[in-house]
C-alpha cells in the first residue's frame, strides 16, 4: 500500500489532494440559501460530473468528446445557478490531455468562452462573486494556461518515450551489426585458411607414400597456414576486446565539443600493462558518465583526470553544472549509473557519485582487475 502511495505521489505530487479539494468545495455552494430542489439537483449535477469526468479518461473515440460537452454543460450551470465556476478547472486538466491536435484546439476555445461568459454572468447575477474575486482571477488564469501546458506536456512525454524506443531499436540494430561485422571478420580471417589447411592436410596424407619429401613440405606449409590462422585471430580478437582509453577520450572531446562544453583532461592516457584488461570496461564507463553531462547537467566546462599506477586506475569525469538536486537528481540516477556500476564490479572497480557545485564521477579499479 506504501509503495502504490509512493508511486502515486511520484506521478502525481500534490495535484490529487487539489482535485479532492476541488471535489467538495460545490456542497458548500449547494447548501448556502439553496432550496431542497435545488439541492437535489446540485447534488445530482456534482454526481454527474463527476460521473462523466472518470469515464471519459476510461473510454475513446466520440465518448470522450461527448463527455466532454457534458461536463462543459455541468459546469456552465453550476456557475450561473451557484455561482461555483471552479469545475472549469476540471475542465482545463482535462482538455490538456486531448491528444487529437483537432479535438484540443476545437475544445480549448469553448472551454475559455464559456468560462468568460458564465463568470461574468456569475458576478452580475450572484453578490458573493465579488467576495472570491482573487480566487475567481487565479482560476481564470489556471483555465487559460493550463490546459497548454498540459498538453505541450503529454506531447512531450509521448515524444520522449518515442525516442527512447528509437534508441532501443537503434541499440538492437547496432548489437546486430556488430554480430554480423563479428561473423563477416571471422569468416574472412578464419574460413579460408581453415579450407586450405583442410586440403593440404588431406594432399600430405596422400603423398605419405608416393612422395613423402612433397608430403613435409606440404605439412611444413600447414604448419606455416595454422601459425598465420592463430596470429589473425588474436588480432581479431584484440580489436573486439574493446576501445582503448585514448581513442575513447577522443571521441568524448568531440561530444562535449558538439555540446559547447569546454573539456579539459589531465593525466597520462597511456596504462600499464596490468590495467589491460580494465581499459575497455573504464572506457565504456567514461563514455556513460560524459553522456550524462551532456544531457543532464546544463555544464559550461567538464574536467577529466586521469591517475594511473600499477596498482590502480582512476578516472574522475567533474562538472560544473546544476548538480543533482530536484529533477537532475532522478535523471541522474537512471542515466546508466546503475549500469556503470555493474560494469565495474566485473573488473572489482567502484563508482562514486558526488553533488556539490556541479556533480563529480570517479571510476577507480584495481591494477590486476582478475583478482
Amino acid at each position: 500500500m506504501k509503495r502504490r502511495h509512493r508511486t502515486f505521489m511520484k506521478n502525481h505530487g500534490l495535484s490529487p489532494y487539489v482535485w479532492i479539494f476541488l471535489s467538495i468545495l460545490p456542497f458548500y455552494f449547494i447548501f448556502q440559501d439553496s432550496t431542497t430542489v435545488e439541492i437535489a439537483v446540485g447534488i445530482a449535477m456534482v454526481a454527474g460530473f463527476f460521473l462523466s469526468y472518470v469515464l471519459s479518461f476510461s473510454t475513446r473515440g466520440g465518448a470522450v468528446y461527448a463527455g466532454a460537452g457534458v461536463q462543459m454543460a455541468i459546469a456552465a450551470a453550476m456557475t450561473l445557478l451557484f455561482g461555483y465556476m471552479y469545475f472549469f478547472l476540471f475542465l482545463a486538466y482535462f482538455i490538456g490531455h486531448l491528444t487529437n491536435r483537432a479535438a484540443f484546439w476545437t475544445f480549448y476555445p469553448i472551454l475559455l468562452t464559456s468560462t468568460f461568459a458564465t463568470s461574468y454572468y456569475g458576478f452580475i447575477t450572484h453578490p458573493e462573486f465579488i467576495t472570491q474575486l482573487p480566487f475567481v482571477f487565479l482560476s481564470l488564469i489556471a483555465v487559460i494556461l493550463l490546459p497548454v501546458s498540459t498538453h505541450n506536456k503529454m506531447k512531450e512525454d509521448r515524444l520522449q518515450g518515442q525516442l527512447e524506443d528509437a534508441n532501443r531499436k537503434i541499440s538492437e540494430l547496432v548489437k546486430m551489426e556488430e554480430r554480423q561485422r563479428i561473423a563477416r571478420d571471422l569468416h574472412d580471417t578464419l574460413g579460408q585458411q581453415l579450407s586450405m589447411i583442410g586440403l593440404k592436410s588431406d594432399l600430405a596424407e596422400k603423398l605419405l607414400e608416393k612422395d613423402p619429401e612433397k608430403a613435409a613440405k606440404e605439412i611444413k606449409e600447414v604448419q606455416n597456414t595454422a601459425r598465420i590462422s592463430l596470429k589473425e585471430l588474436r588480432e581479431l580478437v584484440t580489436q573486439m576486446r574493446g576501445t582503448k582509453l585514448e581513442d575513447e577520450m577522443d571521441r568524448v572531446k568531440q561530444l562535449l565539443a558538439a555540446a559547447n562544453i569546454s573539456c579539459s583532461v589531465d593525466g597520462s592516457l597511456t596504462l600499464p600493462h596490468s590495467l589491460a584488461i580494465a581499459e575497455s570496461v573504464v572506457s565504456m564507463c567514461l563514455k556513460e558518465a560524459v553522456t550524462n553531462v551532456v544531457k543532464h547537467s546544463g555544464a559550461a566546462n567538464c574536467n577529466i583526470t586521469v591517475e594511473s599506477s600499477q596498482n590502480a586506475l582512476t578516472v574522475t569525469v567533474k562538472d560544473d553544472g546544476g548538480g543533482m538536486s530536484g529533477a537532475n537528481k532522478l535523471n541522474h540516477s537512471e542515466s546508466g549509473i546503475s549500469g556503470m556500476k555493474e560494469r565495474l564490479e566485473f573488473v572489482n572497480g567502484t563508482l562514486d557519485v558526488f553533488s556539490d557545485a556541479g556533480t563529480t564521477v570517479v571510476i577507480h579499479v584495481p591494477g590486476d582487475a582478475r583478482t
